[in-house]
């Protein structure tokens, strides 16, 4: 079964330096029906000003991983690390039990465009940090493994059982996944449109995908798009 979330049914926030869409219930918006899938907590799409950002702020018990897609990132933590986001880049920042970070704008001149995404941890500890790049060549056609509860094929790892994918389609590009007995999976394509399934998902759409042992993409049109495959 697909249930499918519609770009303009997310919450929307707005404050001038900041345009954020929520896919689950974040911040102002709280939607009961809408709490997240699984341990996916959070998917928020959002673009920042030129020199502009998230002021230090604490976070605990979150797996919180950026996905960068236009411009520069700037991070900076408590556990003293430092580093500015482009494209292709994957951050995971683990929470653990406590942390202290910034997030802003890097550039002067251009917005940044990222997805945050938080994943509830499945254990505790120190709070971690990794980063890693995935160039475009390596998810077109493919999916491309970024996040896993192993680290497997380069990816960053996760206190959690649950793997991100990333894919770049076009034209007659067909890629599938199978899911495992016990698994479900969601689907947030990031630019662009694919079909999933056999259902038309454009920019900002997803899916939630449960009950079926396969996800299959084609019919893309200059599609971006993550997967996440998660327990129930």
């Amino acid at each position: 079964m697909l249930k499918i979330r519609q770009s303009q049914d997310r919450g929307v926030a707005s404050f001038g330096w900041l345009r954020s869409q929520h896919t689950f219930s974040f911040g102002h918006y709280q939607d009961p029906a809408h709490m997240g899938v699984g341990p996916l907590r959070v998917i928020n799409e959002d673009r920042v000003a030129p020199g502009r950002g998230f002021e230090p702020h604490s976070h605990r018990d979150m797996e919180i991983i950026s996905y960068v897609l236009d411009g520069a990132l700037e991070h900076k933590d408590s556990m003293g690390n430092g580093s500015v986001l482009r494209y292709g880049d994957v951050q995971r920042m683990s929470a653990g039990s406590g942390v202290t970070h910034s997030e802003f704008n890097a550039s002067k001149t251009e917005p940044v465009h990222f997805l945050q995404i938080w994943v509830i941890p499945n254990e505790g500890g120190a709070p971690g940090y990794e980063e890693k790049h995935f160039d475009a060549d390596a998810k077109k056609g493919r999916l491309r493994i970024i996040a896993s509860n192993d680290g497997r094929d380069g990816s960053v790892s996760l206190r959690q059982d649950a793997s991100i994918y990333a894919s770049i389609l076009n034209g007659d590009d067909s890629v599938e996944h199978r899911l495992a007995a016990g698994r479900q999976a969601y689907v947030q394509v990031a630019r662009g449109s694919v079909s999933v399934n056999g259902q038309r998902l454009d920019t900002g759409d997803a899916a939630h995908v449960s009950g079926e042992d396969l996800v299959r993409f084609d019919s893309a049109s200059d599609a971006e798009v993550l997967l996440f495959d998660l327990p129930l």
